[in-house]
C-alpha cells in the first residue's frame, strides 16, 4: 500500500473505486476499511486485496501537523499491580520521548473473550501515532486491520505466539524456569513440581522447558505428574496444589509461574496444617507487591515488568520513525529474588 505524502502527492483512489474493483456495495467496503467485523470473511477478502492492489489508504480524520504526539496503551485492565507496573513503564519513557499516553482498559468484550474494535475506530479518530498492546491476544482480522492501516504497534508480553513479523517484548521465561528450579535443587529437593498457566502459552512453555532442562542438567528425573496447569488463577492454582499433595509422592518444592496463583498454594498448604517452608518450598515469578506480602514472603522470580514496558515504548517511537527494529522479539533477563519460603527439605 502507497503511503500519503506532500499536499503535491496524487490522490489515490476512492472508496467507491475500491468497492467496485471488488463487486461489493460502497457501504460494504466502508464497513472492511474501519474494522468492522459484521463481514463475511470472503467479501473481507476481496475487498482487502482490491485495497492493497489499487494503492487505498484512508484519509486521517485529524490534521496530522495538529494533532498532538500521542500512543494508545491498551492494557487487560487498571485493577492489577501488574498493569501499575506497565503503566509506569510506559509513562516514564513517554515522558523521556515527548509523548503522551492515551490508556484503555480491555473492558468490553465480546463472546470470544476477545477484545471488541471499537477501540481501533477511537485510535484512527484521535490520530494516536502508534499503539501498545498488553492484552492476551488479538484476533486475526484486528492484525490486518492495523497492518492495512499502516498503525505501528508492539506487543508487552504477549500470552501466545504472535504472528510472524509483530514486534513483542517479553521477559526470559525459560531461563526464568531454569533459575527457579536451580535454586530449589541447591537447596536438596528433587521432587520438584510445576504450577503453570495455560498449556498454550508462551511463558508457561518456556518455563516448563526451562525447569526440565534444569533437573536433566543436574541428572534429576522429571515426574510428568509433577506438572499442572492453572491458567494465572489463584483459586485453579490452589486445586492444583491440592491434587500434587495427594499423590502418593508428593513434592517438597513447586515452581508456581506467577506471584498471584503461589497465593492460591499458599491457601492450599494452610488447610493441609501444613507450613512453608518447613514442609513444602515455594518459588512464585513475576516479584510484584503481593510476593513482599505474603506470610512468609515469597521468593520468586524477578520480571522487569516496567523495563519491558519502556523497552517496547521505545520500540514503537523507532517504529514511528519508520525505523524497524532488526529482531522482532526482545527478553529482558529475569533474576532470582530469595525471601523465605524457600528452605531445605524436612529431615
Amino acid at each position: 500500500m502507497v503511503r500519503t505524502g506532500s499536499a503535491s502527492a496524487p490522490a489515490g483512489p476512492t472508496l467507491a473505486v475500491v468497492a467496485r474493483e471488488a463487486g461489493v456495495s460502497v457501504p460494504t467496503a466502508s464497513k472492511v476499511v474501519n474494522g468492522r467485523e459484521d463481514v463475511a470473511p470472503e467479501t473481507r477478502r476481496r475487498v482487502t486485496e482490491a485495497l492493497v492492489r489499487l494503492g487505498y489508504v484512508r484519509r486521517p480524520r485529524l490534521d496530522a501537523a495538529k494533532a498532538p504526539r500521542l500512543v494508545d496503551l491498551v492494557v487487560h485492565s487498571l485493577d492489577s499491580s501488574w498493569s501499575g507496573a506497565v503503566l509506569h513503564g510506559v509513562e516514564q519513557a513517554a515522558h523521556d520521548a515527548g509523548l503522551d499516553v492515551v490508556v484503555s482498559a480491555d473492558l468490553a468484550r465480546g463472546r470470544t473473550g476477545r477484545p471488541e474494535r471499537g477501540w481501533l475506530d477511537k485510535l484512527t479518530a484521535r490520530g494516536s501515532a502508534g499503539v501498545l498492546f498488553n492484552l492476551a491476544e488479538l484476533t486475526e482480522s484486528q492484525y490486518a486491520w492495523l497492518e492495512q492501516h499502516r498503525i505501528p504497534f508492539v506487543m508487552i508480553d504477549p500470552v501466545l505466539e504472535p504472528p510472524p513479523g509483530v514486534v513483542s517484548v517479553g521477559a526470559a521465561n525459560w531461563q526464568g524456569g531454569v533459575t527457579a528450579t536451580e535454586h530449589l535443587l541447591s537447596l536438596g529437593h528433587e521432587r520438584i513440581a510445576v504450577i503453570a498457566d495455560h498449556r498454550r502459552t508462551m511463558s508457561g512453555s518456556a518455563r516448563i522447558a526451562g525447569h526440565r532442562s534444569a533437573l536433566a542438567s543436574a541428572g534429576v528425573r522429571h515426574h510428568p505428574e509433577y506438572v499442572r496447569h492453572a491458567g494465572f488463577d489463584e483459586a485453579m492454582a490452589r486445586r492444583r496444589m491440592r491434587e500434587l499433595l495427594d499423590l502418593p509422592e508428593p513434592p517438597t518444592a513447586v515452581v508456581v509461574c506467577s506471584d498471584r496463583m503461589a497465593l492460591g498454594v499458599y491457601g492450599a498448604v494452610a488447610e493441609r496444617g501444613l507450613r512453608i517452608p518447613h514442609d513444602i518450598s515455594v518459588v512464585g515469578f513475576d516479584d510484584l507487591p503481593e510476593a513482599r506480602w505474603a506470610t512468609p514472603p515469597l521468593t520468586t522470580v524477578r520480571q522487569p515488568i516496567s523495563e519491558m514496558a519502556a523497552t517496547a515504548l521505545r520500540l514503537l517511537v523507532r517504529m514511528m520513525a519508520d525505523d524497524r527494529p532488526e529482531s522482532t522479539r526482545t527478553e529482558l533477563s529475569t533474576r532470582l529474588v530469595e525471601r523465605a519460603s524457600t528452605a531445605r527439605p524436612a529431615g
